[in-house]
Order: C-alpha cells, then structure tokens, then sequence
C-alpha cells in the first residue's frame, strides 16, 4: 500500500468534546468520524483495525466448530413480545413502524432470531448439537452515549448462539468457547483477564465476562494474586469475618451530630473509626420496606441486593417513605428502635458480626454510639453479603487476599440453559421420540469495542501504541526526499515490494510531507514498526529502524532488513 493511494486524515487537536483517551486518539489518528451522537463513520485506517479483529475472530471460531451465518438488523416485534422482552427491555430497545403499521426493533441482541431459526430448522437430537455466530452492526439507544466507541449506540459485534440435547454438553460447548476466547484475545496481542460474572438482562447460569486491563476501565475486577481467582466486583463474594462478634463493652449512648449525615462526617465528628459506624439504606419491594445495612467504608452492591429473595426489583425509598416508616428524614436513620413489624432489617455479613457499633439514632442531629445486637435491637431479619469487596478482603476461594483492578469488557459468555428455548418452545425429539426443550449458550465480542479497548490500554504521549495483530499497517516506510532523490525512491519501492512479497503488511509514505509531519502521524496512527531511508544511510547499505516503543532508532543492513522485520514481527 501507498499513501498516496490511501486516505489519511490525522488532526492536530482532538474536537473539545471528545471524553476519553481513545476517542481523542482515534479522532486525530482520522480512524473514526462522528456522524451523531454514539454513532460514528469508520474511516480507512480505522477500518483497517477491525476488519483485522473480525479476521482473528472468525479463525478462531471457526476453528472452535462454530458456524456463521447472518441475521437481519431489523426484527419483528412478535418474538420479541414471544420471549417476554418487548415489555422488559427497556428504552434501549428501538422501536418502529414499517408503513403497514407493524411493529418492529432494530436489534441490539439476536437471541430472539437464532431461536426462531432453529425452532424451524432443527427437529432431532442427531442435528444437536448445532453453534451458529455472526458479526453484525447492534444498535442499542443507550440514554447517554459516551467515549466514542466504547459506549456507542451503534457497533458491531459477534454473537454466537448454541443449541444442545443436555447440559452436560451445554457446558462442555461453554468450556469450549471460554477456552477459544482466550486464545482470541491472546492473539490480539491485548492484556486481559476472565472473571466470573453477573448473568443481567440476558440471563442464565453461568457466566464470564473478558476484560481488556486499562486504568481507564469502566468495570472493577476482584483478584487474588496468588491463585486463579478473578470476579467483577458485581459478583465477587464478601466472606463473613472469620473473628466472631465480639461482647456488649460500652453502653448505648445518644450523641448530637448536628449537619452530619456521612459516616465519613459522623465518625470524624465522634473522634472514631470509620469501621465502626453502619450505614443504613432505606429500599422497597412492592409496599415492603426494608432496612440494608453496611459498614460505613463499605458500598452496597445493587446487584447482590437484586438477587435476595423478595427484593426483585426493588428501589430506593423516596424521602417521604423513609419519615413515614422511620418518623426521620435520611441521614439519620438507622436499625435501633424501628418497628420490626414494618420495617425488614437485613445486614451485611460484615455488620451482622459488628459490636459497640455507630448508627443512626432516627432523630434528626442524632447518632447512636455503643449499640450491640440483642441488647438493643433484635438480630436481623436476614443476613446477607450485599457489599461490594475490597482490597484485602479473603479470597472466596481460601487462597490470599483480593486485589482489585479496572477492566474494560469486550467479551461475555452465558449459560442460557432454556431461557428463550422454554419461551419460544424450541424443542427437538431424543432418542425415545419425546419432545424436550433445548439447553442454550450465548458468546459475544464487542468487535468495534475491541478497537477503543487496545488503544485505552495501549498509548503514550504521541499516540497509539497498537499490538502488530491489530495494528492498521505492520510497517511503515519513511523515505527521506521521495520526491528528490532517485536513490531513495528506487530504495523505497523495492523495500516496499519485497515486504508486500513476504506477507507483510507495509504501507510506503510517498507524500511529499517533512520528516518530522510523517513521523508524527505514523507515531499518532500506532504503526509499530517504522524503516527509515535516507541517502546517508543507504551510502553506507544501511537503512534506519525504530519500533514504536523503542525509546532509540538503530541501523541494520539494507539486504537483511526484510529478514529483521520478519523477527520482529514475530517476536
């Protein structure tokens, strides 16, 4: 490839409204346009990128024994309506009218269509089991799009469906594609972790999400560092302290507070630690109103809460709930002296082994020091891990302390089971001729978030810093004086197509453009490996290579320079 052939389009300054690094690099690097918000145009170079990505992914799955076909967008709401989620999915969902007035979406997820197809086509245990996946464009009308690609309302994703006679094989294909995912995102030269994780609105069992590690990351991933340990913080356990609770030593005292209603604020205000105050959260289920408590470090986790028996959903009570149940308003609520019959206490485990606690005194202004289960209010109604883990928190799996790091996800594979088979009764015949509903899997990758992904995880100050896999061109070749020197341009274009004769996927700067413009925009672009030609050095048979991590550029041989690069690409 030639650049004069091509289309580049880099910027000096990113557009003031772009939020995060690698919408601002993607931007300047001219990989991507904005077309409204959450929607943006895939330019060449960016094109580039993913067509590479979707290239690794395919190999990868195919070779996993999956097979691809192709969805339409647009989807009838009748199977969404069949499988219960035309009413449940929410604002996210687009809806529209075709000029016959029937009602349809465009789809943000395709297990609907998959089901329906093999409703239709499979029949018999022997067909089974069947995985088919695709890459498509998704739309999904986030409420507020953001970071570019990494929180769009339209990309593109593979998602792979799978249909089987029995669990047990189910799990085997699950096992499977947790494998084949790894290899995947191996290959595309990222840093990442798989953690277990919450099921949401898609569903099911089991479930693993991929994260590509990035400071920048959306999502905090719970780690042991010495084992194999590793959950989104959504999912981690919090184990119970292992000390149990310790005796009634101080007595239940009521101590003015006065504008305090952070326990932050409350535990500095009473000279204490801020382990020893419990937070209470005011939540309703129906009419049910309920009391959850923590330690005051501690943050609730809203998706353990939404698991509880009688708590799905629930909400946050408004201020007039919480007076009317609590005779309080928020900030000074707390578990002593409510009335048990109309309000259901459920505390952490780590609060249900607290003593000599800080809380609420249900007064406005007041806080309750000293108090202890049983001598001052009754054991709770539940006790339940409805907190976020921390660092230093016992690994569930009894092997070290957690850690904590931020992740970006770019894959999730679920355990199905019989979700959407049961509702749009996909069914097959066994061996014994009876009718049975078929176990399910569902794989996806965030193709286009993939992209964002490697550049929040790899950049510097000039730029990209891409994995050779995924970057737009392996190499590039900067001729000094193309235009000028015969020497240098003879070089060029026979370095040129040696490397396009090796397999290697160069592209030639021809623009009459400064030294410093294209080093610049290569730099900027994250091309990862760069072959200076110069007269100086080609009258000494050399040419100059810099990789784009290296801090120094050295010289190499002009006649092993394709040999070099092979390593290098390589290595």
């Amino acid at each position: 490839m030639r650049a004069s052939q091509f289309f580049i389009a880099t910027l000096k300054e990113a557009p003031s409204d772009a939020e995060v690094v690698s919408q601002k690099l993607m931007l300047r690097a001219g990989m991507i346009r904005r077309l409204a918000a959450g929607i943006y145009t895939w330019m060449p170079m960016g094109l580039r990128v993913v067509r590479k990505v979707e290239r690794i992914v395919r190999e990868e799955m195919d070779r996993a024994g999956a097979i691809e076909l192709f969805m339409p967008a647009v989807q009838p709401a009748e199977l969404w309506q069949e499988s219960g989620r035309w009413e449940k999915y929410g604002p996210e969902l687009l809806r529209f009218k075709d000029r016959h007035a029937r009602d349809f979406v465009i789809g943000p997820t395709h297990e609907e269509v998959i089901t329906d197809i093999v409703r239709r086509e499979v029949k018999s245990y022997r067909q089974l089991p069947k995985h088919f996946y695709q890459i498509q464009t998704k739309f999904r009308d986030e409420i507020r799009p953001r970071f570019g690609v990494m929180r769009g309302r339209e990309f593109t994703m593979k998602d792979g469906y799978s249909f089987h006679a029995s669990f047990e094989d189910l799990a085997r294909e699950y096992g499977n594609m947790y494998q084949t995912y790894g290899r995947i995102f191996s290959r595309l030269g990222l840093g990442f972790r798989a953690v277990a994780a919450d099921t949401g609105s898609i569903g099911g069992t089991g479930s693993h999400e991929f994260h590509v590690l990035a400071d920048s990351g959306e999502d905090a991933i719970a780690f042991c560092p010495d084992s194999d340990y590793a959950a989104n913080v959504e999912l981690a356990e919090a184990l119970a302290p292992a000390a149990p609770r310790g005796a009634a030593a101080e007595a239940l005292e009521k101590k003015a507070t006065p504008g305090k209603i952070r326990c932050e604020e409350v535990a500095e205000f009473l000279g204490t630690s801020l382990t020893r105050t419990v937070k209470a959260i005011a939540v309703v289920h129906d009419d049910a109103f309920y009391l959850l408590l923590i330690r005051g470090d501690h943050n609730l986790n809203e998706v353990k809460v939404g698991k509880l028996p009688g708590l799905d959903p629930f909400r946050f009570a408004t201020e007039e709930e919480v007076e009317r149940c609590l005779g309080c308003r928020p900030g000074y609520i707390g578990p002593v002296g409510v009335d048990r019959t109309k309000v259901r206490v459920i505390a952490d485990r780590t609060v249900a082994a607290m003593d000599n606690f800080v809380c609420g005194a249900n007064e406005a202004g007041f806080h309750l020091t000293g108090a202890n289960w049983g001598r001052d209010l009754p054991e709770p109604d539940a006790v339940a891990d409805i907190r976020n883990v921390v660092v230093g928190d016992a690994s569930p799996d009894g092997k070290g302390r957690l850690d904590i790091c931020r992740g970006i996800e770019v894959g999730h594979i679920f355990q199905l089971r019989t979700k959407y088979a049961e509702a749009l009764q996909c069914k097959f015949l066994d061996e014994q001729g009876k009718e049975r509903v078929m176990e399910m899997g569902c794989y996806g990758i965030g193709i286009t978030r993939i992209v964002g992904s490697a550049i929040e995880q790899g950049n510097d100050d000039k730029g990209i810093v891409f994995p050779a896999a995924i970057a737009p061109f392996e190499v590039v070749i900067a001729p000094m004086g193309y235009h000028k020197s015969a020497a240098v341009r003879a070089a060029a274009d026979r370095l040129h197509d040696e490397l396009i004769a090796a397999g290697i996927d160069v592209i030639l700067d021809d623009r009459d453009e400064r030294p410093g413009v294209m080093f610049a925009d290569w730099e900027l672009i994250g091309v990862p490996h760069r072959v200076v030609i110069g007269e100086r050095g080609l009258k000494e048979d050399q040419l100059e290579y810099k990789g784009r991590r290296d801090t120094d550029a050295v010289m190499i041989a002009t006649e092993e320079t394709v040999q070099y690069l092979r390593g290098k690409l390589c290595g």
